[in-house]
């Protein structure tokens, strides 16, 4: 599903990767933790597509089977969408939109029939247990509601893999519990590849693999 090889990155003179090495199967559930600074977030986005490595001609990345260092920004901006679900720490909901249209706006972005896009959201939102939060705004909704929009979201395309950057590390711990148990429920029904970059050890834990990030590089592949 991921094949990272010698991804490094520099920001300036700064190396915060130094040759990372990946492979996550289809349908794993793979945390990857570290303390601060080791590198995980750039590695999640790098993964991700919204950053690039900074060796492209020596290093290797491909995601269900696309070489996406290949692809031109176009081209990457349009697998991102089809492809890869985001879920951040802060839910990175736009306010002035209701959770039903929160959750349908990777759809819109995919050219998806409004109609269908809207009936795939409602059906996440219900089994999310939202069901009666359609059309409430985000400021109208507790913590852990709004994460579970922001799950819906990222879930709305169908995509082959889901990147989470402290998921719960917004929420209390009794909606981060539900949080975690769901994660395993959509792989699960879903079937999606999970990438977990988590301060969390219970969750760390609850992964299929739990790889430790170190200075820039991943000590146990």
């Amino acid at each position: 599903m991921i094949s990272a090889k010698n991804l490094q990155k520099f920001y300036g003179k700064l190396q915060v990767l130094k040759g990372v090495d990946l492979h996550i199967k289809k349908g794993e559930v793979v945390s990857i933790v570290g303390a601060s600074g080791a590198g995980k977030t750039t590695l999640l986005q790098i993964l991700g597509t919204l950053d690039h490595q900074s060796n492209k001609a020596d290093s290797k990345l491909e995601i269900n089977g696309t070489a996406v260092t290949q692809l031109n920004d176009k081209e990457m901006a349009v697998f991102r969408n089809q492809h890869i679900g985001f879920i951040f720490q802060f839910h990175q909901l736009l306010p002035e939109f209701t959770a039903l249209e929160n959750v349908c706006i990777p759809a819109f972005i995919k050219r998806t029939d409004p109609r269908l896009a809207e009936e795939r959201g409602k059906e996440l939102l219900d089994f999310l247990g939202l069901k009666e939060r359609y059309h409430h705004k985000p400021s109208e909704l507790s913590g852990g509601e709004q994460q579970r929009v922001a799950v819906a979201r990222a879930l709305i395309n169908n995509p082959s893999v889901i990147l989470a950057d402290e998921p719960s590390g917004n929420l209390d711990s009794e909606s981060a519990d539900i949080l975690h148990q769901l994660f395993f429920q959509l792989r699960k029904e879903f079937g999606q590849t999970f990438v977990i970059v988590t301060h969390n050890e219970e969750l760390a834990d609850m992964a299929d693999r739990k790889l430790t990030m170190i200075d820039g590089l991943i000590v146990n592949p």
